[in-house]
Formats: structure tokens, C-alpha cells, sequence
């Protein structure tokens, strides 16, 4: 059974190119990190959650909001092939209910901030933003794109970063938890521009102060689609020693 079902819309990807060793304490048990020629790669995404059903029911005033959250990309080999997913240092959203059942449920990290979005057509360009408060400070990722879509080019940089389809948690040193997300191949549009204001340190922590001072190598906007959440597990012991 699905665990959630929703819409993925308008997902802005901003990537950085880091060194691996800052990652390293944060990866999960039985996962390995997943380069793309030669590259680590962490990620700021922001995107809209629409028509969202957690277990086949919509909760009233939860089924639409903004998320955007800061990944970064693992692989794991089971049963003679990888398995390509992600891991989320911190996923905002601006529901409680929300943060309560994937912190509780899913072993997330998310966390409740008030966000707001932008989602505008105008003279043929689509105009999407994203953005939240932390601390009396407005932090902010948008983008102008030209209003087409194209498909996603084999083995293309914009392929690696949307093409991954299990999500890994750290639940602690011992325990990893699995899950599966299911969604057609994403198309993208071209972007014209971009603005990303966000200070980092104050809302991630220290440990990624040091994107402050790093600039983006590329970002994309893709279209999205609908997506299942399911499969969700904890991998056996014997798979992550």
C-alpha cells in the first residue's frame, strides 16, 4: 500500500559540487555516496506538494503546501544492481501535522517554518520561487524559465540529480531506514535566470556554513508529476554491516 500519494510540482534544483568529507557523518549505514563525474553533489530543492493523501485519505488543510529541502545522493547494491536515492539533511514545510507524521512515521528531519511560493506565467516565461522564515530572517531560491519543456538527456547532469528513486534515512549508527519513490521521468525547462538568498548556517547549522560561500554549478526546474511513496523498511543487519 502507498503510504503517500501527491503531485511533485515545479521542483527548483539548485546543485553544489562539495567535498565528500563534509558529507560523510551524515551518511546512512549500508549506502555509499553517488558521484556524477567524479563530483559529490548537495542539492537545495524547492517544490509544491498538491493533492496529497497520506494511506489513501486527504487530511483537510494538508493536501497543498511548499517543501524545500537540502539532499544529497547515495547509491546502495542489493540483489546484483544499484539502488540510486538520496538522503534529506532537513526538509522544511509549513504544516505541523506533516512534520509530526514524517518525523515520527518516516524518521525524517523535517521542520515547520512559515513558507510562502510563487508560481506565475508572464510573457512566456514561468516565473517559481520558494521561500520561508527562520529567525527573522527570509531565505529565498527562484528561478525564470523559458515556458517549454524537454525531455531529460541520458546521462546528462540534470538525469543524475531527478533520476533517484529510494530515499535513505540515518536513523542512528546502526539503523537505516528505506523507502521507495515511485514517479514517471521528469521533463525540464530551460532556465533564463536564477536568486537564491539563503544563509545556510542559520538554517541548516554549522556544518554547511561553508555553502554560504559556494556558488550553485547548475539549476534546473522540472516539471514534476505524480508520485507514490511506499516500501518503506529498515534494512537488516546483515545488509548494512
Amino acid at each position: 500500500m502507498n503510504f503517500l500519494t501527491a503531485q511533485w510540482k515545479n521542483l527548483i534544483m539548485a546543485n553544489y559540487v562539495i567535498n565528500p568529507e563534509h558529507l560523510k557523518k551524515h551518511l546512512p549505514t549500508g549506502t555509499e555516496l553517488d558521484y556524477w563525474n567524479g563530483n559529490c553533489y548537495i542539492s537545495l530543492v524547492g517544490f509544491l506538494f498538491k493533492d496529497t493523501k497520506v494511506l489513501g485519505f486527504r487530511i483537510p488543510r494538508h493536501t497543498d503546501f511548499e517543501e524545500v529541502n537540502l539532499r544529497f545522493y547515495v547509491k546502495r547494491f542489493e540483489n546484483g544492481a544499484w539502488k540510486r536515492g538520496v538522503v534529506f539533511i532537513q526538509e522544511i514545510v509549513p504544516k505541523r501535522a506533516i512534520t509530526f507524521v514524517a518525523n515520527t512515521f518516516y524518521k525524517e528531519n523535517y521542520r515547520t517554518l512559515f513558507m510562502q511560493h510563487q508560481n506565475e506565467l508572464e510573457a512566456e516565461v514561468l516565473k517559481v520561487g520558494y521561500s520561508w522564515e527562520n529567525q527573522k530572517k527570509t531565505n529565498y531560491i527562484s528561478v525564470n524559465a523559458y515556458d517549454f519543456k524537454s525531455p531529460l538527456e541520458e546521462g546528462s547532469e540534470a538525469e543524475f540529480i531527478m533520476e533517484h528513486y529510494f530515499g535513505y534515512t540515518k536513523h542512528n549508527e546502526h539503523e537505516t531506514y528505506e523507502y521507495e519513490v515511485k514517479h514517471p521521468k521528469w521533463e525540464q525547462y530551460y532556465i533564463k535566470n536564477f536568486e537564491i538568498q539563503v544563509d545556510f548556517e542559520n538554517t541548516y547549522g554549522n556544518d554547511f556554513a561553508f555553502l554560504n560561500d559556494v556558488k550553485p554549478v547548475s539549476v534546473f526546474l522540472a516539471e514534476g508529476s505524480e508520485i507514490k511513496v511506499q516500501n518503506k523498511r529498515k534494512l537488516p543487519h546483515h545488509d548494512i554491516s
